[in-house]
């Protein structure tokens, strides 16, 4: 199940919530097929002034980052590398959408694969 986690600051997320899962639901079904969309977990966490970090120093303006977990072998398999690059271009295409192309030279995606046997659910540790 793919799981996604988008950090962004908490005000230029606001009223925009809806509009930044559809984005995002697309670009993950658009990669992987519509099978994908109903499983697609998004957390959206909105950053309150102060509480973001560059530097050592505190910025109110920062560009997205998102955090996609996937299982391993949806990376490792034949044609892995080639979507992963695909996801990384749907996911950012997604945050432009939304905020506008000047979001997308910043936002950064970071592809976290699990390998089997490292994540539950339900307490059921999954293959």
């Amino acid at each position: 199940m793919p799981h996604l986690t988008v950090r962004l600051p908490a005000a230029r997320l606001s009223g925009r919530e809806p509009a930044l899962i559809t984005a995002l639901t697309d670009a993950v079904a658009t990669v992987y097929g519509e099978w994908a969309r109903d499983i697609a977990v998004i957390h959206l966490d909105g950053v309150p002034a102060g509480r973001w970090a560059i530097g050592g120093r505190p910025v109110d303006d920062f560009a997205p980052a998102i955090t996609f977990g996937i299982r391993e072998a949806a990376l490792t398999r034949p044609g892995g590398a080639e979507a992963a690059a695909r996801l990384a271009a749907a996911l950012t295409d997604a945050i432009a959408i939304v905020f506008g192309d000047q979001a997308r030279n910043g936002t950064t995606v970071e592809l976290v694969a699990t390998p089997p046997g490292r994540s539950a659910q339900g307490g059921t540790l999954a293959d």
